[in-house]
């Protein structure tokens, strides 16, 4: 399996990189705290970089019938142009970005949840949208993962979320300099997550680097690029994911106890009633990959998609889905 690579990411600076938000302070949170050592960090503050203090007025998003205003009610500033020029031009300046990790609900960096008012009045009612900035992240990276540190709470969005993150991080590091060897070596190693998650796309990418038309291999890495990003814009769905683990199981199953066989299967069926996470029954068929030798599936990146220490700190925990 290819070594894990550290993505590079654009995070809001508010998450424990700097007291930047509206009221001074600086949100420490774990799961970015123990992301941090694993990425290359690109911290902004799309609210500072627009001439905001700290601390300041709170800023909200406005419905203004023919577009999204973002609106400061205390000073009756309206500062929607500012934002757009500023997002438009550090997103213009990210050079081989794998994905965002924003914050929570803010007016600004929010990739979902955020309140979007209905009027400018005080107690207007309000409808959920995403951020100033991240709307315009969303627009530009929508094929990367964009996340707030909020919905990384549910073990489910989490690993997801890693996943796709360490994969592309792992496919820039191939395309850097792509040679057709290269790539079909990517797609053997990931064959596994790929047909977890969409074995449609696989079967595509698997036809792409074939390359039976013999096109420039730039080309063949764009084209699988974008196929890839598509794989895995939506996470597998639990029968997909127990179906790769049961394909597994069958090249160590004969070697194990019958104990050791029906631990496997409890496992599994606590994480079919999403009572523990995917890595649980992962864990568990990779310590007997590692035991009996098997390097067929030791090479395969479904069993390790990013870090293990991420896996053993934030995904054995009891946190529900949310």
């Amino acid at each position: 399996m290819s070594p894990h690579r550290k993505p590079r990411v654009v995070f809001s600076r508010c998450l424990g990189f700097d007291r930047c938000r509206y009221n001074g302070v600086t949100i420490t949170d774990r799961v970015v705290e123990l992301l941090k050592p694993f990425v290359e960090p690109i911290t902004v503050c799309p609210e500072v970089e627009i001439g905001l203090g700290v601390p300041r007025p709170p800023i909200r998003l406005i419905d203004d019938a023919d577009r999204i205003a973002l609106f400061q009610p205390e000073t009756g500033r309206d500062l929607t142009d500012a934002m757009r020029s500023f997002s438009d031009a550090f997103l213009s300046s990210l050079d081989d970005v794998d994905g965002f990790l924003l914050k929570y609900r803010s007016p600004s960096c929010g990739p979902s949840q955020v309140k979007v008012y209905h009027s400018r009045k005080p107690n207007a009612g309000h409808q959920k949208g995403s951020g100033a900035f991240a709307a315009r992240a969303l627009e530009r990276f929508g094929d990367l993962p964009i996340e707030d540190e909020g919905r990384l709470q549910s073990f489910d969005i989490r690993g997801h979320y890693l996943t796709r993150l360490f994969t592309m991080a792992r496919f820039r590091a191939v395309a850097v300099a792509p040679t057709m060897a290269a790539l079909v070596a990517f797609h053997a190693e990931h064959k596994f997550l790929l047909m977890a998650y969409n074995q449609t796309a696989m079967r595509t990418m698997g036809r792409i680097v074939a390359n039976a038309d013999r096109c420039p291999t730039a080309d063949v890495a764009a084209l699988y690029r974008a196929e890839l990003a598509r794989a895995l814009a939506r996470a597998p769905r639990r029968r997909s994911a127990i179906n790769v683990l049961q394909h597994a199981f069958g090249y160590v199953s004969d070697r194990l106890t019958p104990a050791e066989r029906a631990h496997f299967l409890d496992a599994l069926d606590a994480y079919r009633q999403s009572r523990v996470p995917l890595s649980a029954p992962t864990m568990l068929v990779r310590s007997w990959i590692l035991r009996f030798g098997v390097d067929y599936l030791a090479d395969q990146v479904w069993f390790e998609p990013y870090p293990h220490e991420l896996v053993e700190v934030l995904d054995l925990g009891k946190v529900r889905p949310l």
